[in-house]
C-alpha cells in the first residue's frame, strides 16, 4: 500500500510473524538481536548448532545474496528497457530470470524512481524486506523510529539520510508486508550512458533500492563530500 506524505497513513495488513520490536537509537541492538546473540553463544557451547556454519550463512546473505543481486536487477533495468518494462509489470517474475528464485521473490514490486516522484519503502509492524534482493536488513530499517517517522515526515528523514528532493518531487512511501516487498529502482546517474552492467550495478547501493539513498557515479560522491 502506498502512501503520499500529505496523506494520513492507514495500516491495514496482516504480518504473520508475531514480532513486537522495541528499538533504542537506530545504531544500537535491539533487545531482540542481543537475545539472539546471546542464545546462538549458549547454543554453540553445548555443541548443538557450528557457529561457523552460522558465520557462513550470514556471511552468504551480506555478501553472496544481496543487496549485489539487487545491483544487478537494477543495473540490467537501467541497460535494457524490455528488461525494465518486465520488471514494472511482474518484477517477481522478472528477477527470477536472473536466478534469483526465492518464496520472497514471489512477493516482490519494483516501484521506480523518477524527477516526479521519489519512492521509499517501510515496514511499519516489524521489518519485512526481500532478503534475497537487498541482503540483510540494515539495523535503522527495523528500528521502531524509522518505521514511524518514515510515514509521518519522510521528507525530513531522506534529509537525515542526505537526501534532499525537490518541493515539486511527491514522496510516496511502501508499507512492506509478510506478502509483499519491495524494490526500488533508483533514477540512472546522468553521464552514464554507454556503461556496463557491472559499472552500473557499482552504483546501486542497498539504500538506494530502499529509497533512502540515490545511486550516483564516483565523482558525484566525492564532490559531496
Amino acid at each position: 500500500m502506498a502512501n503520499n506524505e500529505d496523506r494520513g497513513h492507514e495500516h491495514s495488513h496482516d504480518h504473520s510473524h508475531g514480532h513486537s520490536h522495541e528499538h533504542g537509537e537506530m545504531s544500537e541492538l535491539s533487545n531482540t538481536q542481543l537475545r539472539v546473540r546471546s542464545l546462538e553463544t549458549v547454543l554453540a557451547e553445548k555443541g548443538y548448532v557450528d557457529s561457523a556454519a552460522l558465520d557462513a550463512i550470514v556471511e552468504a546473505y551480506e555478501t553472496r545474496i544481496g543487496p549485489q543481486n539487487g545491483a544487478r536487477v537494477v543495473a540490467r533495468a537501467w541497460a535494457d528497457p524490455e528488461f525494465r518494462a518486465a520488471l514494472l509489470e511482474d518484477a517477481s517474475t522478472a528477477v527470477n530470470t536472473m536466478g534469483n528464485v526465492s518464496p520472497v521473490g514471489s512477493h516482490l514490486i519494483a516501484v521506480e524512481n523518477t524527477a516526479e516522484r521519489h519512492n521509499m519503502v517501510v515496514c511499519t509492524l516489524c521489518s519485512c524486506y526481500p532478503w534475497e534482493v537487498l541482503g540483510l536488513p540494515p539495523t535503522w530499517y527495523k528500528s521502531a523510529p524509522y518505521r514511524s517517522r518514515a510515514v509521518l515526515e519522510p521528507r525530513a528523514v531522506l534529509s537525515e539520510f542526505g537526501v534532499s528532493l525537490p518541493e515539486e518531487t511527491e514522496v510516496r512511501v511502501w508499507d512492506s508486508t509478510a506478502e509483499t516487498r519491495y524494490i526500488v529502482i533508483p533514477e540512472r546517474p546522468e553521464g552514464t550512458e554507454g556503461w556496463s552492467e557491472e559499472q552500473l550495478a557499482a552504483l546501486v547501493t542497498r539504500n538506494s533500492m530502499i529509497g533512502t539513498g540515490l545511486a550516483q557515479r564516483p565523482d558525484e560522491i566525492a564532490g559531496d563530500s
